[in-house]
């Protein structure tokens, strides 16, 4: 047990306060550890605003939820009208309810963002890998808190899309139907469903978001931030153990991240009084209308942020297995015949290709379209092992690299933008072609990371006062 700190019985009633915390609970050491001593590479840019960002739209998320779900109805029968109700009845409800349907579009942006950081300047690698492995645990967590959310309004996007979603399961071989009537907990999306996706959204998910969370800025604390150079700073410290290219969080970057919450806010609260539908993006027009299960839309489509995933579930057809099986067999053969690996690995190698080209051919395409969702986002997990460049940071590689990352980019926005029209031939194959590229973006990083000719990375990281 630790000793009690004593104070003076003239010292004022704040450090008499303070003291007696300290003693039974370490607060004073928690904000030495997290924020003033905390000391953080004094070369962050821009891109380092959307972690403070990310969490600040959580905490408007949290409390939005709580006071929507104090006039939201969870049932079949009452649920569009409660929605309605806050809308038009409720003081402020129509603001609140904003805060919430622009807060959701606003994290994903956020998130994207953040991630998209960590991916240029490689905040992934050693030895913040646990850190990256908690950051897309809570991609995860959000898309499925999303996911819950959007059925909540029950209009007739809501309804629909989560009938098409909770369906795609059903063609997981065995378990699928089983799965999908667990998940509706009906044998059509009705009220059952409605119930459990509330308790899903309300408790389950924001807990598990939460715990992430922490975990998440814990593992970051322990290890140090990356920064733009991709350089350790704890390589370099002064006679009292501080960083010499550090400073200390707090001041500095709260007082820095108070610039970016400014723009934040000053986007976000223009979006809520202009344009909370943001175009049919954010709330879809078709949500405006009460669920009808009788009456199917013209075009059923995710709201924008899972949209690149739901192009890529579409791009997977019957044409595109075979597409699939010929990837599948040059693999192998490169495999088999130029790397360098024992003989038994080689025939691993070769049984394994044989395996996946029998179930490929043998499985429904729509499974194999769930599969293809789902393992884009779970491809993300294995990032710290699939780059193999010597160096870090986007800074410091191969120029082309920048390039090839641009158009990575470029590909997601177009799949994006595919998933929100509706099907076409044209947009098929475009989709098909980019579904292509974003796996082999990942499958073959451990190869193009290691081409080309890097830069010297300094030993202190670049940086000009302004």
């Amino acid at each position: 047990m630790a000793e009690f700190k004593e104070t003076s019985p003239d010292a004022p009633l704040s450090e008499k306060t303070l003291t007696w915390i300290d003693n039974r609970f370490p607060l004073s050491k928690m904000y030495k550890e997290h924020l003033s001593e905390y000391y953080a590479p004094k070369n962050f840019n821009f891109f380092y605003f959307f972690g403070s960002l990310a969490l600040l739209v959580l905490v408007i998320q949290i409390v939005t939820g709580i006071f929507l779900v104090m006039h939201y109805k969870p049932d079949a029968a009452l649920a569009f009208a409660s929605v309605e109700y806050i809308m038009r009845d409720v003081p402020y409800g129509w603001l609140i309810r904003y805060m919430h349907s622009t807060g959701a579009s606003a994290f994903f942006v956020v998130v994207y963002l953040h991630m998209f950081r960590g991916l240029i300047y490689g905040s992934f690698r050693k030895p913040r890998e646990l850190v990256w492995l908690f950051g897309c645990a809570i991609f995860l967590a959000l898309m499925a808190e999303a996911f819950m959310g959007y059925l909540l309004p029950w209009g007739q996007m809501s309804y629909w899309g989560a009938q098409v979603i909770v369906n795609l399961f059903s063609a997981i071989p065995f378990i699928g139907p089983d799965l999908a009537l667990l998940i509706r907990g009906d044998y059509v999306v009705g009220d059952a469903t409605l119930n459990r996706f509330f308790a899903f959204h309300v408790i389950a998910l924001p807990l598990v978001l939460l715990g992430l969370v922490v975990a998440h800025i814990i593992a970051l604390h322990e290890v140090g931030s990356n920064n733009p150079d991709g350089v350790e700073i704890k390589a370099h410290k002064d006679e009292k153990g501080r960083p010499l290219d550090g400073i200390p969080f707090h001041p500095y970057y709260t007082v820095h991240d108070i610039l970016g919450v400014t723009g934040f806010l000053l986007v976000f609260c223009a979006i809520i009084f202009f344009a909370p539908e943001f175009g049919g993006y954010f709330l879809e027009y078709n949500n405006f209308i009460p669920a009808d299960p009788l009456k199917t839309p013209a075009h059923i489509a995710p709201t924008w942020y899972f949209t690149p995933y739901y192009s890529m579930l579409r791009a997977i057809t019957s044409e595109m297995i075979y597409a699939l099986v010929i990837c599948v067999l040059v693999a192998a053969y490169l495999g088999a015949t130029k790397a360098k690996i024992s003989t038994l690995l080689k025939g691993g190698v070769v049984g394994a290709a044989v395996v996946a080209v029998v179930l490929l051919l043998a499985i429904d395409a729509k499974f194999w379209g769930v599969v293809v969702m789902g393992g884009s986002v779970i491809i993300l997990f294995f990032l710290p092992w699939l780059d193999r460049c010597e160096v870090k940071s986007i800074r410091f590689r191969p120029d082309w690299h920048v390039y090839l990352y641009a158009l990575f980019v470029v590909n997601f926005l177009v799949l994006g933008y595919l998933g929100i029209q509706p099907p076409s031939y044209i947009g098929e194959r475009v989709s098909q072609v980019g579904t292509l590229f974003y796996f082999g973006f990942f499958l073959l990083m451990p190869w193009w990371s290691t081409l080309g000719q890097t830069k010297p990375v300094p030993d202190r990281v670049n940086f000009v006062a302004h």
